[in-house]
C-alpha cells in the first residue's frame, strides 16, 4: 500500500464559511490537499461557534475544519487583499462562499485572481447561484431544502412540509463542488488553464429528488407527501417492536417483497394481481403495512432483524447517534475514528467518506484554533514577525 495521498500536491484556499464549501474543502482535504482556511480576523467561520461546545470549544468546527490550516486575513482590507494574491499565486483552487459582486468588489474577482494564477480553479458556491433574479440574496440550506422541493415531499400526508433537522442542502452542494473541482482539475490537465465553477446551493438537492421534473413535465403529477411510504413500493415504512424499538423495512425488488410477506405469515398477498408491481403494491400500502405490522410488533429488535437476515429480506434499526456509535458494522468499517485534539484531546468523529485501496485519506488533525498557523503560513510568504505583528495591530489578520 502506498503511503502517497491521492491529492497530494495539490492547494487549496478555502475562504468560505458555514458549511458547503468548507465541507467540499474538508473532503479535498482528507485525501491529501494542502488546504489553507482563510477566516475574519473577528470570530473566524460562525461555524466555530454553531451548535455545541465543550469548554468554550465548538464540536462542528472540529470536524468542519480538520486537516486545514488556519489564518485569519480581512479580504476587504489593500493588505488582506494583496496577501491573498500571494496566497493564490500558486494554488490551485479556491473555494468562496461571498455573495456575488463582492470579490469584484475587493478587486480579487477571477479576471484579477486568473492574471495572477492562469491554471487556478475557482468554485463559487451560493445560495442561488451567480445569475438569475435571487443572485444577490443570502442563501442557506434550508431555503434549498424549502425551494427544490425537498420539504414538500417530506412529512406526513396529513402535516406541514418537513425541514431536515441538519444541513442536507449544503452537504449534497459540498459533495458536488467536491466532484466540480476535481473535474475542473481534470479539465485542466487538457486545457493548461483554470476555470470557474458556478454551484448553486438549490440545484444539486433537486437532483437528488430523482425524477420529478420528467414526471410533471411528462405527467404533470405534483407528488404529495406519503410519510414513510413510497409511491414506488410497499410495504415500506418505519414499524415499531414489542419492546418500543424501531425498525425501517425496503421491498424496493419484487423477490424482496415476496420474502416479506411469507416471513411475515401472509404468503396470501403474493397471489394478488396488484402484488406483481410495486406501484400497484403502493396502492395497497394500507393492508401490506397492517400484516407486516402486526408481525413485527409481537417480536423484539433482534428477533425481527435475525428472521428478515434468514429471509435475505431487507430490514435495519432506527438508530440514534447512541446506536450508530457502538455499531458492529461501522465499527468493521472504521467509521467513526479518534482524534487527538490540541484542545479537547481524544475526540471521535466520522472517518474519510470512502476506501481507497493504495491512496486511503487520513485525519491528521481536528479543527484548530483560530489563527493557528498565522506565522507559518505568512512566513513562508516572506513575512518579518515584525511585519505580522504589526498586520495583527491593524486588526488585518
Amino acid at each position: 500500500m502506498s503511503d502517497r495521498s491521492a491529492l497530494a500536491g495539490l492547494k487549496v484556499i478555502d475562504t468560505a464559511t458555514l458549511f458547503a464549501g468548507p465541507l467540499a474543502a474538508t473532503f479535498l482535504a482528507d485525501y491529501g490537499a494542502e488546504v489553507i482556511k482563510i477566516e475574519h480576523p473577528k470570530g473566524g467561520d460562525p461555524s466555530r461557534h454553531h451548535g455545541h461546545a465543550k469548554d468554550g470549544v465548538g464540536l462542528w468546527w472540529k470536524l468542519l475544519g480538520r486537516n486545514k490550516r488556519v489564518i485569519t486575513l480581512y479580504l476587504g482590507s489593500p493588505e488582506g487583499q494583496e496577501l491573498f494574491l500571494k496566497l493564490v499565486a500558486d494554488a490551485d483552487v479556491v473555494i468562496e462562499n461571498f455573495r456575488p459582486g463582492t470579490l469584484e468588489r475587493w478587486g480579487l474577482g477571477y479576471d484579477r485572481l486568473s492574471e495572477v494564477n492562469p491554471r487556478l480553479v475557482l468554485a463559487r458556491v451560493t445560495g442561488f447561484g451567480q445569475y438569475g433574479p435571487m443572485a444577490r440574496r443570502p442563501g442557506f440550506g434550508t431555503l434549498a431544502e424549502s425551494m427544490s422541493g425537498f420539504a414538500h415531499a417530506s412529512g406526513q400526508p396529513d402535516g406541514p412540509p418537513t425541514l431536515p433537522p441538519f444541513a442536507l442542502a449544503d452537504g449534497i452542494a459540498a459533495l458536488a463542488t467536491a466532484f466540480a473541482v476535481i473535474t475542473a482539475l481534470r479539465a485542466r490537465d487538457a486545457t493548461g488553464r483554470g476555470q470557474v465553477i458556478d454551484l448553486a446551493i438549490i440545484e444539486p438537492i433537486l437532483t437528488i429528488l430523482g425524477p420529478q421534473p420528467i414526471v410533471y413535465d411528462q405527467l404533470g403529477i405534483v407528488p404529495g407527501r406519503t410519510g414513510n411510504r413510497s409511491v414506488n413500493n410497499a410495504p415500506r415504512n418505519a414499524y415499531q417492536t414489542v419492546e418500543g424499538k424501531w425498525v425501517a423495512l425496503s421491498t424496493s425488488t419484487q423477490s424482496t417483497a415476496e420474502r416479506t410477506m411469507r416471513l411475515v405469515g401472509h404468503p396470501e398477498f403474493i397471489d394478488e394481481l396488484w402484488f406483481a408491481t410495486g406501484r400497484t403494491r403502493a396502492e395497497h400500502a394500507d393492508e401490506l403495512d397492517a400484516a407486516v405490522a402486526d408481525w413485527i410488533a409481537r417480536h423484539t429488535i433482534k428477533e425481527v432483524v435475525d428472521a428478515f437476515e434468514d429471509a435475505e429480506a431487507a430490514v435495519a434499526p432506527i438508530y440514534d447517534i447512541a446506536d450508530v456509535m457502538n455499531d458492529e458494522q461501522y465499527r468493521a468499517l472504521g467509521t467513526i475514528t479518534q482524534v487527538d485534539d490540541s484542545e479537547l484531546g481524544p475526540i471521535r468523529m466520522q472517518n474519510v467518506l470512502f476506501r481507497l485501496s493504495d491512496t486511503p485519506g487520513h485525519i491528521n488533525w481536528a479543527g484548530p484554533p483560530l489563527g493557528a498557523h498565522n506565522d507559518e503560513i505568512f512566513g513562508a510568504l516572506g513575512l518579518a514577525p515584525e511585519e505580522i505583528a504589526s498586520l495583527r495591530d491593524k486588526g488585518v489578520i
